[in-house]
């Protein structure tokens, strides 16, 4: 009897041990491409460098994206909406990133082009590429936009949450913003919602430059513009599923269909505030345990996402449960692939850019997690090496032709 227990208990351990070789073989096999990582402005905040060992500071370093089998990641370029001179605050992020890329040329390499991800896949070098998080950042200007592009920038972001002059924000569509366009005050402005004609003239200068228009965090109405106005398939770069949690920042249904009627792609934003409808709920009552606390530092700084951040990283125990179970981060991409297939779903983690990601999803060593969860719901491994990175890399090759 015992001998049959242990060999049963022997043949068990042996599965899951062929189980979690088959899905890491699968995930660094696979070219993984995210579109949608933060440390660049969290760095400098934090005053720390993306090459050092950032185990407890932050989700992502250069050591931990290499474990996490990234081959391709997006650095996003930002600053809010009420930071001034925007486009010399973007270049020195930029600037920043290619330092580090420049200082570990053995490890890094920046790219252009997807044929430049693939050269980079083959010299087991983490492809480094750039994106705009917020069309505020080149400040009403075309020539800045081009200058953005020629130093290597790949996607802008229409609007962060803040509204441009010449395109609205979902923020700004559906709430009153506190950085309302051109100093005017929102809810008295009579600024149609969505592009202006020079926000449709930068799209189409988007398309000829081979700049992919990202219409995460955008208005329904921009985003409907903007969709209509483009020749080139669209990025979503970090958005979920509104159905599933309606959220302003995440796509409803027709939204989705019309990036799969386009041809573009929506890449997943791993936020729980973004893939679980409770999880505001459950927040709600760890920020009314500690009102006082938060109340002292929206006095020092009014953008709620920074209180919300110290909170979180203070009180890490507490935060704990508030986290949803990765499964549902899945069913948002279940939800996409059934409603327009699974060629225009991907992964855009918003790692360092949110402070509350699912269970099991600690930081950027855990994204072949993603790989594995998608194997036992029954993904092929065709399928799965779409969702890693092979369906932005279409995208981004259709932008690129002219």
């Amino acid at each position: 009897m015992y001998k049959k227990l242990s060999l049963c208990l022997l043949l068990m351990a042996c599965c899951l041990f062929a189980s979690a070789q088959s899905y890491k073989k699968l995930h660094f096999n696979s070219i993984v491409v995210d579109t949608h990582n933060d440390i660049p402005s969290t760095a400098i905040e934090k005053g720390v460098s993306f090459d050092q060992n950032l185990q407890t500071k932050t989700h992502s370093d250069l050591q931990r994206m290499l474990a996490g089998g990234v081959d391709a990641q997006f650095f996003s370029i930002w600053c809010d909406g009420n930071m001034q001179n925007p486009y010399a605050w973007a270049n020195r992020e930029i600037d920043t990133v290619l330092a580090w890329t420049n200082r570990n040329p053995d490890k890094m390499m920046q790219a252009f082009t997807a044929a430049d991800i693939k050269k980079a896949v083959t010299q087991k070098k983490l492809a480094v590429l750039l994106g705009v998080e917020g069309g505020h950042m080149i400040e009403n200007d075309l020539n800045k936009l081009d200058a953005l592009y020629n130093r290597g920038v790949r996607y802008m972001t229409i609007t962060w949450n803040n509204s441009t002059n010449w395109a609205t924000s979902a923020l700004d569509e559906t709430a009153p913003s506190k950085s309302p366009p051109a100093g005017e005050t929102w809810k008295d402005s009579t600024r149609k919602k969505g592009l202006t004609d020079f926000g449709k003239q930068i799209i189409k200068r988007m398309n000829e430059l081979g700049m992919l228009v990202d219409l995460s965090h955008v208005g329904e109405q921009t985003f409907w513009d903007a969709i209509n106005t483009t020749t080139k398939p669209v990025l979503v770069s970090h958005s979920c599923v509104y159905s599933l949690c309606a959220h302003r920042r995440n796509l409803k249904d027709d939204q989705i269909n019309a990036v799969g009627k386009n041809g573009g792609v929506i890449h997943l934003n791993f936020y729980s505030g973004f893939i679980d409808s409770s999880f505001d709920r459950r927040t709600d009552l760890f920020n009314n345990h500690h009102k006082a606390e938060r109340d002292s530092l929206l006095k020092q700084n009014p953008e709620p996402y920074f209180a919300d951040v110290f909170l979180f990283e203070k009180y890490p125990e507490e935060v704990k449960a508030l986290r949803p179970p990765l499964s549902v981060l899945i069913d948002h991409l279940d939800y996409i692939v059934k409603l327009i297939g699974v060629d225009h779903v991907g992964i855009g983690s918003d790692f360092d850019g949110v402070n509350s990601l699912p269970q099991q999803l600690d930081d950027i060593t855990a994204m072949p997690l993603i790989t594995k969860e998608l194997l036992a719901r029954g993904y092929s491994k065709k399928d799965i090496r779409k969702i890693l990175g092979e369906n932005f890399l279409r995208v981004f090759e259709a932008n690129q032709q002219q």
